[in-house]
């Protein structure tokens, strides 16, 4: 929450020409309700179902720019998908960065309790060790714009000769 999956997702698309892509947006458009509703409606368990069966789908009919949920990752069915089917980037901010971004924002529901910052750390430091299982981390710097930080990822995938191919 907070590392710009979707401001750096949609800014890496549109550098390497591809499509960016939200798990969460499409489950919402599949299901026409917000993750909210569908979470006090069918619970958890039933979202995170959807949730991967949408990942898996995109994964296999699309090539560009996946971002996902922040709870999607520690899945391990989906990180597994993830893998297979292409690379998994963690955008690995710290806490003081994640804060200043979203501590003047009511669009978190996670966030709305009597200890926003505490909820956010707890978070955080319940993710961090599976979000270190990525294939490729990527350091988030406060002063990265988000077009510096879609270059970051850039370079990193620059590696990956199976997933972003040389155009020369």
């Amino acid at each position: 929450m907070g590392a710009g999956k979707t401001a750096v997702g949609k800014a890496l698309a549109a550098r390497l020409g591809v499509p960016f892509l939200d798990s969460d947006a499409e489950i919402e458009k599949a299901a026409n309700m917000t993750i909210a509703e569908i979470f006090q409606r069918d619970g958890e368990a039933f979202f995170r179902n959807r949730e991967t069966e949408v990942i898996d789908r995109l994964l296999d009919s699309h090539r560009g720019i996946l971002s996902t949920g922040g709870g999607a990752f520690m899945a391990e069915r989906n990180r597994a998908l993830i893998s297979q089917k292409g690379v998994s980037v963690w955008l690995n901010a710290d806490m003081d960065i994640l804060w200043s971004r979203v501590k003047c924002k009511n669009t978190r529901p996670l966030l709305r309790t009597s200890n926003p910052y505490q909820t956010l750390k707890d978070l955080y430091d319940a993710r961090v060790p599976t979000y270190a299982l990525a294939d490729l981390s990527v350091q988030a710097r406060a002063e990265y714009s988000i077009d510096a930080m879609a270059e970051q990822v850039q370079e990193a995938l620059a590696g990956r000769s199976d997933v972003l191919e040389s155009v020369e």
